[in-house]
């Protein structure tokens, strides 16, 4: 029977399993938006016990959630984002949030080199985040002596002054940082983890990400089309290495979403400079940050011209041409090289530090 006097409405986590989505992958119903709605509001508000949360969670992850219920846990939690819109107009990097374990994260590097090209861009992560709990962009960052630990209002400045800002998680996404420990506790990835990607901190009208399969790319434009939270005019999404924002070499699927019109087609990164393999990008797994900043230094003062300087110019291009400041890859490729030759690049970094 409905609980009509519950504070939060009809619909307790376990009623929902017991009557709608937790029967099972095959037999499984999908949940309105009202009913996702009341399910993650009852999350934040931490009414659920534990059992019955990492019910709810596994069942979601096995029924798969729809557009839709991604759309309500979305706007429930944008509800609860601290936002704060920098005067620039930036390309929002809504990578994982547990981050990699095995490769190089070069997108701190290509946001700073996109930034001196004259593209803003807007990055935001937490601190080892379930399941990977792997580098993130705050560790690269903090590796550089970039400032993190920013509160919303500073990140905006950030981006103003310098072109590239850091938004961290717990100043302006208090809400799903308060989960973290439940999260961890359940050893698998959940719904949260696809959210906090999507909470665009700085308001962007242009979100970059990446995904595993094809499908998963329709699904997050899908759920910024239901989003009442969201007024997104562009979304572009790859293939990134280990499900991050940093484009694998080698054959790549590409998605992009403009103004309500999907599209997906095929690059071959050797076509852009990229003659290598994944295994080339791979850095020494217990020193994934420290690695990635050394990196990243050498690539922006141009000390560095190899696979890995062709790399961080091919991911700048990529958020060059998301904001549709260059009207393809090859001549966003060609403002992010001449950012780094003509020392913009490496100025940017010396802004950062010193914001």
């Amino acid at each position: 029977m409905a609980n009509t006097g519950d504070e939060f409405g009809e619909w307790p986590l376990k009623r929902l399993m017991t009557e709608v989505c937790g029967s099972g992958p095959k037999s499984a119903d999908d949940m309105s938006y009202d009913q996702a709605a009341e399910a993650i509001r009852r999350i934040f508000a931490g009414e659920p016990d534990p059992t019955t949360l990492g019910a709810f969670w596994l069942a979601n992850r096995w029924k798969r959630n729809t557009p839709e219920e991604l759309a309500a846990y979305t706007d429930e939690m944008c509800e609860r984002v601290a936002y704060a819109e920098p005067a620039a107009d930036p390309v929002d990097c809504g990578s994982n949030y547990d981050g990699k374990l095995r490769t190089a994260l070069l997108g701190v590097g290509a946001g700073i080199v996109a930034a001196a090209a004259g593209t803003p861009v807007v990055a935001h992560s937490g601190d080892r985040v379930p399941t990977q709990k792997g580098c993130a962009y705050k560790h690269v960052l903090d590796e550089l002596g970039v400032r993190t630990e920013l509160s919303p209002d500073e990140s905006a400045d950030m981006v103003d002054e310098t072109g590239f800002g850091f938004y961290y998680q717990p100043a302006f996404n208090p809400a799903v940082h308060d989960l973290l420990d439940r999260r961890d506790r359940m050893g698998v990835r959940t719904f949260v983890n696809t959210i906090e990607t999507l909470a665009n901190p700085a308001n962007a009208d242009v979100h970059l990400g990446s995904f595993y399969h094809l499908a998963f790319a329709k699904k997050v434009t899908d759920t910024f089309e239901r989003s009442e939270r969201h007024d997104l005019r562009r979304v572009i999404m790859f293939q990134g290495m280990e499900g991050y924002d940093d484009i694998r070499p080698g054959y790549t699927k590409v998605a992009e979403w403009t103004e309500g019109a999907f599209t997906d087609y095929e690059i071959e990164t050797p076509n852009y400079g990229m003659d290598f393999e994944n295994e080339d990008l791979e850095v020494p797994r217990d020193d994934v940050a420290g690695a990635s900043a050394r990196i990243t230094e050498d690539v922006l003062s141009g000390e560095r011209e190899d696979h890995f300087a062709d790399a961080v110019a091919l991911n700048a291009a990529f958020r060059i041409y998301a904001r549709e400041d260059a009207e393809d890859l090859e001549a966003g490729l060609e403002m992010a090289r001449a950012a780094v030759a003509d020392g913009s690049a490496e100025a940017t970094l010396e802004a950062l530090r010193a914001f």
